[in-house]
């Protein structure tokens, strides 16, 4: 399948280079482990042992075939932009979501890793991944949980137009509780527009 055939969706950025949404294939290992990396883990309890990577971006792949998430990476055409993923520095992260249920309303959880700060990447690839939620999932919103203490996501979350509904209790991974930020993005807005 052509690399054109497997794009979900992509935006065109300065100086011409696009930034763009890939299913998450079977030969994404490398993403994930860099993914894994201590500086994208510090939110999230710290690195995984590399089994549970190696579990972790199966699933990812599977998805795709059951349903059960909707992971990509997202890359950049940029020459100038190495995301340090051995075997495909066109990766600058790995971003998607997946179905789950608030207060027993059934909506979207999105999460992302972005490799290459300070760029507009994770901006960009949030507003792709919500455009791809709009026009292929029947749920009316997507929430974003980022810790109280991780300035960019929160501070990424507004920007991006989400609504934050305030504080919860958490446990990521299992075990460690946390207290992060409720955000929500009502996408029955962008859906419409999506149609139009």
């Amino acid at each position: 399948m052509s690399e054109a055939r497997r794009t979900i969706g992509s935006t065109e950025r300065n100086r011409g280079s696009m930034l763009v949404l890939r299913k998450w294939r079977d030969d994404d290992h490398p993403v994930a482990m860099r993914s894994n990396s201590p500086e994208f883990m510090t939110y999230l309890g710290g690195p995984e042992a590399p089994e549970k990577v190696e579990s972790r971006a199966a699933k990812y792949a599977d998805g795709w075939r059951t349903g059960a998430n909707a992971m990509f990476v997202l890359t950049s055409d940029d020459p100038l932009i190495d995301g340090g993923v051995t075997g495909d520095p066109r990766a600058v992260g790995v971003i998607g979501y997946w179905p789950v249920e608030e207060d027993g309303e059934p909506v979207l959880e999105a999460g992302w890793t972005i490799f290459v700060p300070g760029r507009g990447f994770a901006t960009e690839g949030v507003r792709l991944v919500l455009r791809h939620a709009a026009a292929h999932s029947d749920r009316d919103s997507v929430h974003a949980y980022p810790r109280t203490d991780n300035e960019a996501s929160n501070a990424l979350c507004r920007r991006v137009g989400f609504e934050l509904l305030g504080e919860v209790n958490m446990e990521y991974p299992p075990g460690n509780p946390i207290i992060s930020r409720n955000w929500r993005y009502d996408l029955r807005q962008l859906r419409a527009a999506l149609r139009e």
